[in-house]
């Protein structure tokens, strides 16, 4: 099996032992992004600005692997508040159309440096 690292810095390095997203074959294996904005490597400061930037650098690591969001066929969402399940919908709805992938929206504990959201995703370049 080939497996080839994706790396861009228009979203943040990993912060650990990982890559932004491995390729094997037409699949796209995308790692977990938080709101963390590339260019300084901080977390954004509120919920909306963290969910938006979740998207973007997605979106950043897609476009290197040679797709974009429209190609996500599933995303995972980890929220560290499920009361943000309706505001991270409305983020949502301004990166993705119809059909949209499938998804997971779970509630956790805690995520990376005190984020507020992370997603991850698979997408499959045609």
């Amino acid at each position: 099996m080939d497996r080839m690292a994706i790396f861009t810095s228009d979203a943040p390095s990993a912060i650990g032992c990982y890559s932004q997203a491995i390729v094997v074959g037409s699949t796209v294996y995308c790692s977990g992004q938080i709101g963390i904005n590339p260019g300084t490597m901080e977390l954004e400061s509120t919920f909306e600005s963290q969910a938006h930037q979740v998207f973007k650098n997605l979106d950043a690591v897609c476009k290197k692997a040679g797709g974009n969001l429209s190609c996500i066929v599933k995303i995972n969402i980890f929220l560290s508040d499920i009361n943000h399940f309706i505001p991270i919908n409305q983020v949502m709805e301004q990166y993705f159309s119809d059909p949209y992938p499938a998804r997971a929206v779970v509630a956790v504990m805690a995520l990376p440096k005190g984020a507020f959201v992370e997603a991850d995703a698979i997408m499959v370049l045609v």
